[in-house]
Parts: structure tokens; C-alpha cells; sequence
């Protein structure tokens, strides 16, 4: 009798196994989606206040940019992308267009660098075929910039501790090869600080001390004093996680802030340096009125900024994304309504496949604010 127990309770194991796994499924399941509806509070509610107020639904938001590209680039950059054996021609006329505006030269050049980094057949062809041949100051640009972000991909985005030492090694071999055609681009095109600011991340990839950092960014502010791209990468370069600390970081940005001119976007700076090391579940910390002082030197500077300028629905992204939390619905909306339908940006990168979903999380619940207010006013008005 003992033995015939003995062998039931064998057999009940696995029984006993699935039941408590779909139970565990189940409770998963079932926090997963009260989270969810935690996150819009009431369902649809935030959503269809969105839709009220003619912002798009997540499924229409572009992950791929922080907002529309320079007219004629989404073109060309298609055309380069589709490997035609002539599309170097493209892109050596997208960046000879652009000439010496240099913040549209190093957005230009990252974008040709990222489709090179995927395939450089057409990249081969400029230097092969190209009227300066290897000597053309525009391609071997994108070779420099292709190079580093081709390091960047192998390494990964996982912390250190879950990047293996074979793409370690792969990283830093393709950094230190970047130095060389950093410097030939250099050399090629001396008044140009982009390669100054593609080797940003070669700095920050191989752990340049702060004084050979300090030597690099007075070549590049010589050459351009308020560029945006160059001044995010250094940012990134002195936040704790890399190469300084909190400190640093927050020195940083607050100096460059205050010595550029209102329309440089350079008040995002302090913000950024705010969100990279804010590490508080409580948006008291946003609400200070130090954060509250930050983020109207940024609405101030997003209205003095060329509503062209291509690193403007960065800012704005940002903005929207502190005045929500700062409970400033209405400033939140008119932001949101200058990005919505690009998501690609601080702080809504961050959570990689999720980043749609906490924009419109954010942007939803600013949204709800809005009408629920408006609908408010409406019936004071109506029992009036």
C-alpha cells in the first residue's frame, strides 16, 4: 500500500507542476493587464481624449526619428538605402547641399553613416568612382561616422556585464580604427567639426581621460561653439554612467546653457542631465522649482529657435514630457501636438520597443487633463 502511494504521488508531480505554472500564468496575466489599465487610469479614457484633440493613435507614430526630416531627405536617404549602384551621387548632393551649415551636415552625414553601417557597397562606390576619389572630404566623413556606429552595433546596448568579450573586442578594435579616418576627414576638411563630434563616441567607447576629452571638445567649440549634436554627445561623455559623474554632467550643461544664445537649444542640456541621473520614483523631483526654471528657459528657447532647426523636436520632446509632469497640461499638449507622430527621442528612447507606449501613456493623461478641464469650464458656464 505504502509503495502504490508512493508511485500516485510520483505521478502527481507534474500534474501538481502545471497547475501551479498556469496559476502563475494566470496572476501574470492578470497584473500585467490591471498595470495596463493603470496606466490610462480608465481604460480608453486618455486615448480618446487624445483623439479629441486631433493627436494620433500609437499605432501612426514614426520610432524611427524625433520628428520630420529636412524636406528632400527622406527621399534621398531612400534612395541610398536601395543600393543602387549610383547612389553614392545622392548622397554626395544631400551633403554638397547642405555645404557649411554644420549641424545639418553632422544630422546628414549620421543618417548616410547608419545606412553604410547596414551595407557600404554605395560607399565603396563614392571612394572607388567619386570625382575626388578616396580624397572627397564628404565620404570619408561617412566612412568615420560608419565606423563608429558599426563599433557601437557590436557592442550592444546591454550593460557590461551581459556584452560577451568577443564584441568587446570587435568594439574596441572598430574604435580605435575610427581614430585614423577621424583624423583623414579632419584633415580633409579642416573648418568641418563633425569629425570632432563622431570621435566624441569614440572617447566615450574607448575611455579617453578627461584631459585628452577637454583637448578634443576645444578643437571642436573652436570650429562651432554652439552645436547641439556636439554638445548632447559630450553630455553623454561626462554623465555617471559613462565617463564623469552627476556632477560633471550637471556642470556641463548648466555652463553650456548659459553661455549660448536663446535659439542654440542648449537649455535642453540641464534637463537632460537632470533625466540621466534621476533615479526617484517621485516626480517631486520634477516639480522643483530649479526644474520649473529649466524647463521655461526651454520653451523660451524653442520660440527664438529657427523652426527649421533639426534637433528642435528633441527639445520639444522634452518639454512636453516635464510640463506633463509638472501638471502644466495645456504647455504639454502644445508641445505634443509640435512632435506627435515621432517618438524617437529623450525621454521615450530610453524604453526601447515600449517607447511608443509610454509617449502616448505621458501625452494621454496630459490629454485627459486638458478636456476633463475644458468639459469643466464648460458646465460652470452652462449652470451659469
Amino acid at each position: 500500500m505504502t509503495v502504490l502511494l508512493w508511485i500516485l504521488g510520483i505521478l502527481a508531480v507534474p500534474t501538481l507542476i502545471f497547475v501551479l505554472w498556469l496559476g502563475g500564468v494566470f496572476v501574470k496575466e492578470f497584473f500585467a493587464q490591471m498595470s495596463g489599465a493603470a496606466g490610462d487610469e480608465d481604460g480608453d479614457g486618455g486615448a480618446a481624449a487624445a483623439e479629441q484633440l486631433g493627436l494620433l493613435p500609437a499605432e501612426r507614430q514614426n520610432t524611427k526619428s524625433a520628428g520630420p526630416l529636412p524636406a528632400g531627405w527622406e527621399a534621398a536617404l531612400d534612395t541610398v538605402r536601395g543600393g543602387d549602384k549610383d547612389a553614392w551621387k545622392t548622397a554626395a548632393e544631400l551633403l554638397r547641399g547642405i555645404g557649411r551649415d554644420w549641424e545639418r551636415r553632422s544630422l546628414a552625414a549620421y543618417l548616410l553613416a547608419e545606412i553604410a553601417a547596414e551595407d557600404d557597397g554605395w560607399l565603396l562606390a563614392w571612394e572607388a568612382d567619386g570625382p575626388h576619389g578616396p580624397d572627397d572630404p564628404d565620404a570619408a566623413l561617412v566612412r568615420a561616422r560608419s565606423t563608429v556606429i558599426l563599433a557601437w552595433k557590436i557592442r550592444g546596448a546591454k550593460l557590461a556585464s551581459n556584452t560577451t568579450g568577443e564584441q568587446f573586442a570587435g568594439f574596441h578594435r572598430l574604435l580605435q580604427r575610427s581614430r585614423e579616418e577621424i583624423a583623414r576627414a579632419a584633415a580633409l576638411n579642416p573648418d568641418d567639426p563633425t569629425p570632432y563630434v563622431t570621435e566624441i563616441w569614440t572617447a566615450l567607447g574607448l575611455g579617453y581621460p578627461h584631459s585628452e576629452m577637454d583637448k578634443l571638445w576645444s578643437e571642436l567649440t573652436a570650429r562651432d561653439p554652439h552645436h547641439y549634436e556636439a554638445h548632447f554627445s559630450a553630455l553623454q561623455y561626462w554623465c555617471k554612467k559613462w565617463r564623469g559623474s552627476e556632477q560633471l554632467a550637471t556642470e556641463f550643461a548648466e555652463r553650456a546653457a548659459s553661455a549660448a544664445p536663446l535659439g542654440s537649444l542648449l537649455t535642453v542640456l540641464p534637463l537632460i542631465a537632470h533625466f540621466e541621473h534621476d533615479e526617484s520614483d517621485d516626480s517631486a523631483t520634477d516639480r522643483t522649482p530649479e526644474m520649473i526654471a529649466r524647463v521655461n528657459a526651454g520653451l523660451a528657447d524653442a520660440a527664438a529657435a529657427d523652426p527649421t532647426h533639426p534637433r528642435l523636436p528633441e527639445l520639444r520632446h522634452l518639454l512636453a514630457y516635464y510640463l506633463a509632469l509638472q501638471d502644466r497640461d495645456e504647455a504639454a499638449i502644445e508641445q505634443f501636438r509640435l512632435v506627435d507622430g515621432y517618438v524617437d527621442a529623450l525621454p521615450w528612447r530610453y524604453h526601447g520597443t515600449g517607447m511608443t507606449a509610454r509617449y502616448c501613456r505621458i501625452r494621454n493623461l496630459a490629454a485627459r487633463a486638458v478636456t476633463s478641464a475644458t468639459e469643466g469650464q464648460s458646465a460652470e458656464a452652462g449652470a451659469s
